[in-house]
């Protein structure tokens, strides 16, 4: 298993008490990092210290504040590339079928475009294979990056080193038209509710539906032809 991802599959997982107790060994994992530059791994320290030394109550206000009630930070990948259309729902067939396909069964109530969960994931392929897919969400990472930067998060370092991790450069262009997307106001309840109010995912009966950039992040998962079967994550 790759560690590093597993790692960073954790950081960006909502806080719980035994994420707490395991932080020394996660941040001892991304200090050691050699994937990462130096500067990187001193930029992801602070991140690692709040999960381990703050309230965990307010580290899950903190977390549920980001990215459950902000559209444009969520950490659902397919989010980012059509929104809530019905597309989303066969991407997300294909990606489940993916995972199974791969011996992998996440046991979390999670989308499966989830991004801990993609890391859970990519954490158990070859890292070719999984650093082209960090490079087909290269993009995503920027854009999240860059808005948690805006909002002095400590979440951005992970963002960031995931980025650097692809091996690629996010292009320009895309980051700034993803940019030029308003931000939601997590404290305005009603707008966020009418933001939210769109047409509903359903994991429909085509699993190519969606777009290029989706079908393309899947191409690169393709699973060996008898893979090991891997148990349920706990």
């Amino acid at each position: 298993m790759d560690r590093t991802l597993k790692a960073l599959s954790l950081v960006l997982s909502y806080p719980t008490l035994e994420l707490q107790a395991a932080m020394p060994e996660i941040g001892g994992v991304l200090a050691a990092e050699g994937r990462l530059t130096a500067a990187a791994r001193r930029a992801i320290r602070p991140l690692v210290e709040s999960l381990d030394q703050d309230d965990i109550y307010d580290l899950q206000e903190r977390f549920v504040m980001l990215f459950d009630r902000s559209r444009t930070l969520s950490l659902n990948l397919f989010e980012h590339v059509h929104g809530e259309s019905r597309d989303r729902g066969g991407a997300m067939v294909s990606l489940v079928e993916t995972y199974r396909e791969a011996g992998f069964d996440p046991a979390t109530s999670e989308l499966p475009d989830h991004l801990p969960v993609l890391l859970e994931f990519l954490a158990t392929r070859p890292w070719a294979e999984a650093q082209d897919t960090l490079a087909d969400a290269a993009h995503i990472f920027a854009v999240l990056a860059e808005r948690l930067t805006r909002r002095e998060s400590p979440y951005a370092a992970a963002l960031a080193a995931l980025e650097q991790l692809s091996g690629t450069t996010a292009d320009s262009v895309t980051v700034a038209e993803l940019l030029e997307q308003p931000e939601d106001d997590p404290a305005n309840l009603a707008a966020l509710d009418e933001v939210w109010d769109e047409t509903e995912v359903t994991f429909g009966p085509d699993p190519d539906a969606g777009c290029p950039q989706v079908r393309d992040m899947l191409a690169n998962m393709s699973p060996p032809i008898n893979p090991a079967p891997r148990p349920a994550t706990e």
